[in-house]
């Protein structure tokens, strides 16, 4: 069976904005998808609760560096760090960052419960840890919780307990959360178990239970000699503070004297281009003298772009045959209207709390027309400007509407070779949704070239599952098939769990990752599955 998606995205045709629905001559794409692996429950099976109905949360898949190829490293945001063995599909716990409430792991502040995005973040390796064994990660702390801020390692002996606090880094406005950023040496990456040390680098106060530091990456084209070699790029949300009516916090974004609402760009690693950089205010790290705001009075160095509201997800693509051509791409969570990918570029100002996607955003947080004079004022700090620019523009948008969603998830360019119907395609999804598109690379290359405000098209994608003991289907989003796998694990809600304005329903809560080859997975927290895409089939 075959079926053409197309068309429903042209329901996202409203406002002003350019439309961004596919044309009747796109061809339709079924993706093929297959059960990999199934996490290990960490949620509730009564559905209760927007967080803990989530079966499993994982959030990030990372494939283990300069090993044998047969381990891949997978987070839970309710605390754990899994090692997956590819072979045998088992997953060993290396460590467990959920020590809160008598839990066993090692922080007694760490959130779960409240805020989409809570708990143990995410991670990244370090280029260089087949050698060193580092790697990092982004927790959420609670300051308000009565307990020390230092982990715990009863339960996880094979780390060293010199572990040192840093001290928070102002935002304005109030404080909610602390978003840390620690780096980890292992001593025996042989091993399942870890051994070593901890490092606490940053720690930044956020206004909220929402939008933290939500990615960490290392641009994976450069070498030894490279001003970029082990220089870790850092997505960090406003923290909330961009929709906010109090004027303390709702320039945070905007404000180049805060680190919230920007790509960050920091050398972890005091010992690594002392030439080419300065050590930062805490002595725990190196700022590049090559990022743009260094020589600002009044910003913070560590800032590589800004402006931006939830930019929840990084994705460094580069052609394997040319990788000095290679782009540093963002989803970014929007506010009310608009859902966007961004291509970054050092200094960019992507316009948030000005700009939501392709518009302006008013004080009231609803969207309008953009002025005939499009720039806005560099905002050093709450009182201070340094002239003006213009905004750089999404390459793809859409919209809360039926057909589009309500969060942007992960994408990713299409490098592998498995699908050749999948080359030159830049993959993506709704969060709460489960819809997935495809937009042309090319396309998306030439708007951010032109700044043109003008987005690449988004084309539907259909996905084709078979369930346990049954013949495959097309089905229009992922939604469907997490619900199917959620109530076969025994999930209770009479649907799925959590919430989902644009359907009306629950979460599928889907999530797209690629592994070195640039074959395609996709992870779903509902029913806490991860699964493969295996093939693809185009409709003309």
């Amino acid at each position: 069976m075959r079926i053409s998606l197309a068309p429903v995205l042209a329901l996202l045709l409203f406002s002003d904005a350019p439309a961004v629905a596919a044309g009747p001559s796109s061809p339709a794409i079924t993706l093929e998808i297959s059960d990999y692996a199934t996490m290990p429950m960490t949620g509730k099976v009564d559905g209760k609760g927007q967080i803990m109905g989530l079966l499993a949360r994982a959030n990030f898949m990372r494939e283990e560096p300069g090993g044998d190829g047969k381990r891949i490293f997978v987070n839970d945001l309710n605390g754990p760090l899994y090692i997956l063995d590819k072979q045998t599909g088992k997953f060993t716990t290396y460590l467990n960052f959920n020590g809160r409430d008598g839990q066993p792991g090692l922080f007694r502040r760490l959130p779960t419960e409240s805020g989409f995005a809570n708990g143990f973040i995410c991670f990244a390796f370090d280029p260089d840890y087949a050698r060193n064994g580092r790697f990092y990660t982004i927790h959420l702390e609670d300051p308000e919780v009565p307990a020390s801020a230092s982990p715990d390692n009863t339960n996880f002996p094979g780390l060293k307990q010199i572990y040192e606090l840093t001290q928070p880094i102002a935002t304005p406005g109030p404080t909610a959360r602390e978003a840390v950023l620690v780096e980890w040496t292992d001593t025996n990456t042989a091993n399942s178990t870890f051994e070593g040390t901890a490092r606490e680098l940053m720690r930044l106060r956020l206004n909220t239970q929402i939008h933290p530091m939500g990615d960490l990456m290392f641009n994976p084209t450069a070498r030894p000699g490279d001003p970029d070699w082990r220089v870790l790029y850092i997505a960090c949300g406003d923290g909330g503070s961009g929709e906010s009516k109090n004027p303390e916090m709702r320039s945070n974004p905007q404000r180049l004297d805060t680190l919230v609402g920007k790509i960050l760009r920091i050398v972890p690693d005091l010992n690594e281009r002392k030439e080419s950089s300065a050590v930062s205010q805490n002595g725990r790290y190196r700022i590049p003298n090559d990022n743009p705001f260094v020589s600002k009075a009044g910003a913070r160095g560590e800032i590589w772009a800004y402006g931006l509201r939830n930019p929840a997800r990084l994705t460094w693509d580069f052609d394997p045959a040319n990788p000095r051509d290679n782009r540093l791409i963002a989803g970014v969570i929007g506010l009310n209207t608009w859902e966007t990918v961004v291509i970054i570029h050092k200094g960019a100002n992507y316009g948030y709390s000005l700009r939501e996607g392709n518009q302006k955003l008013e004080t009231t947080n609803k969207t309008a027309d953009l002025p005939e004079d499009d720039r806005i004022p560099v905002q050093v700090n709450a009182t201070e400007t340094d002239g003006m620019v213009t905004p750089r523009y999404p390459v793809i948008q859409y919209g809360h509407v039926k057909g589009g969603g309500d969060a942007m998830s992960s994408g990713f360019v299409y490098r592998g070779k498995a699908i050749p119907a999948l080359r030159g395609k830049y993959i993506f999804g709704d969060i709460s949704t489960g819809n997935i598109w495809y937009a042309d690379y090319g396309e998306m290359i030439a708007a951010d070239a032109g700044n043109t405000k003008k987005p690449a098209e988004m084309h539907p994608v259909g996905i084709r599952w078979a369930k346990p003991g049954g013949e495959a289907e097309v089905y229009g989003s992922m939604a469907p098939i997490t619900e199917i796998a959620y109530h076969a694990r025994g999930g209770t809600a009479k649907g799925l769990p959590g919430f989902a304005a644009v359907n009306g329903g629950g979460r599928s809560d889907i999530h797209l990752w690629a592994d070195s080859t640039g074959e395609l997975y996709i992870i779903s927290k509902s029913d806490g599955m991860i699964r493969s895409v295996v093939g693809a089939t185009v409709d003309h």
